[in-house]
């Protein structure tokens, strides 16, 4: 384990200060449009600056926490800083900023409206994010977890129409239910045997159950909160994805690589981590269960995906795949496992933000959602498509995009422990994940255009919004050869 030391300092506070105030001044600039999407520009810069200033002292070990309030002993409101931490901050405030950058582009292009109230609940949903990131008690963690749900809520109901008022309605009793049916009796669960609900951050082997907990007590608490964080898309708590893409598509950006699922797969891997800890989940077993419910979700949502023609849809059971490849990954219970899960938390969401972009993109330039109507496209929007072709290389796991590195780690860790189930599962999803890309960057580039589809007016999508797709593919590619930008945050986070 890694030597750890507590730095109790206000300091924390400050990137969710200035993710807090955002929305309200982008509010009060709602008349000036160029003013209004400067101050999420400029909020983005400086919570990112501030969170990033924190590393140093991360990396040499230590954790940054902030009391703030106690309601009675032992169930109490504070917020920390560790290396996981660091890993889905750094990430959310860093996309913000391409996302808000490729919303100019979208909202404008399409004269969307009611687009102040967008912007606003956009930026909500990100001060929701380093919430979750630096909740260093499990109350915290679910008013934040709540945050999100409740201010994402308007933005997957953005078109006001009837299909959207339905898969906005699924998408919030989906994460509100699960969150009160399973989610606060964990918690209230968890205070009975442990007489606290703050986390351990300092030695995750050991958790915060005491030694002597009832085992029985303990796995029914443990799937209460595997159920209850529905974000994280583990079937069957997985419906509410794809019904969310009614959404405007930098909202599902939004939700399957920034804000939303990426804190699902947090609050479960801070659970199991910094909750019930390494040694308690290997002795009952709970991990390896884990890790198979894990696979199961990489494999059937993989062959979902392979059925869809839209666009949209196929990239929304990927992302219910890939979601999985983290928690299978902190399920494994080994050092190869966890850094190779954590790290699919930042490196998934360069290339799935990719992705999300590329769609917009082509729906901005073509009004075209179909795959099958996408033939020859990739050579009117070679940008769009080529970025498109490099985040699928990371889905897929080839290298020496990033997806590769999570995928060499996870397939070790199985090795490593010797099963042969997830060595498989792990296998099929990267054919499966090829089946499913391969053929819509082949049908972009090498078939003609699709019978009745006239391609000779169509051209990129403005620069606005093909310049943060091809970033983040460049980023993406980055993070593949140089992983050690977030492998050293895992390390600092614990080692075995």
């Amino acid at each position: 384990m890694a030597a750890s030391q507590t730095i109790e300092n206000a300091r924390v506070l400050i990137p969710l200060v200035i993710t807090f105030l955002a929305p309200f001044v982008l509010w009060f600039f709602r008349k000036d449009i160029n003013r209004r999407e400067a101050v999420s520009f400029i909020a983005a810069a400086l919570s990112f600056a501030s969170i990033l200033s924190m590393v140093p002292a991360v990396l040499r070990g230590a954790v940054w926490t902030y009391h703030l309030s106690t309601f009675f002993p032992g169930v109490s409101i504070g917020f920390a800083v560790d290396g996981l931490s660091l890993i889905f901050a750094l990430v959310a405030t860093f996309l913000w900023f391409f996302a808000t950058c490729y919303n100019i582009g979208y909202m404008r292009s399409l004269n969307e409206h009611a687009q102040t109230r967008y912007y606003f609940c956009f930026a909500l949903a990100i001060f929701g994010a380093v919430g979750v990131a630096f909740s260093g008690t499990i109350v915290t963690l679910y008013l934040f977890y709540e945050v999100i749900t409740v201010c994402t809520y308007p933005l997957v109901a953005h078109h006001q129409d009837l299909e959207s008022y339905q898969g906005a309605r699924k998408y919030l009793v989906y994460l509100m239910g699960t969150s009160k049916l399973f989610l606060l009796p964990a918690m209230i669960l968890t205070y009975v045997q442990c007489g606290t609900l703050d986390f351990n951050l300092t030695d995750i082997s050991k958790g915060m159950f005491p030694a002597g907990a009832n085992p029985t007590l303990v796995t029914i608490t443990y799937f209460l909160y595997i159920f209850g964080l529905a974000k994280a898309a583990i079937m069957p708590m997985h419906n509410w994805l794809p019904s969310a893409m009614v959404a405007p598509t930098p909202v599902s950006a939004l939700l399957h690589a920034v804000a939303v699922v990426k804190a699902g797969v947090f609050c479960v891997s801070r659970i199991m981590l910094s909750a019930f800890g390494v040694d308690l989940l290997s002795r009952l077993g709970l991990g390896v269960i884990t890790a198979y419910l894990a696979a199961f979700t990489i494999v059937v949502a993989s062959i979902i995906a392979l059925t869809k023609d839209d666009l949209k849809a196929r990239l929304a059971y990927s992302t219910v795949s890939q979601l999985s490849y983290i928690i299978i990954g902190v399920g494994m219970l080994t050092p190869l496992g966890v850094t190779g899960g954590l790290l699919h938390i930042a490196h998934h969401a360069f290339a799935k933000i990719t992705l999300f972009f590329a769609a917009g993109a082509i729906f901005v330039a073509t009004d075209l959602r179909k795959i099958p109507l996408m033939d020859g496209l990739g050579r009117k929007l070679p940008w769009t498509f080529g970025a498109f072709a490099v985040a699928s290389l990371s889905m897929i796991g080839m290298p020496p995009v990033s997806g590769f590195v999570t995928k060499w780690y996870l397939a070790n860790s199985a090795i490593g422990i010797h099963n042969n189930i997830l060595l498989v599962a792990l296998l099929a999803s990267t054919l499966l994940n090829a089946g499913y890309f391969v053929p819509v960057v082949y049908r972009a580039f090498f078939r003609p255009p699709a019978p009745g589809v006239d391609h000779s007016g169509f051209k990129e999508a403005p620069m606005v919004m093909v310049v943060p797709l091809c970033l983040t593919a460049a980023i993406s590619v980055t993070l593949g050869i140089f992983p050690r930008i977030f492998t050293s945050l895992v390390n600092a986070f614990g080692r075995f």
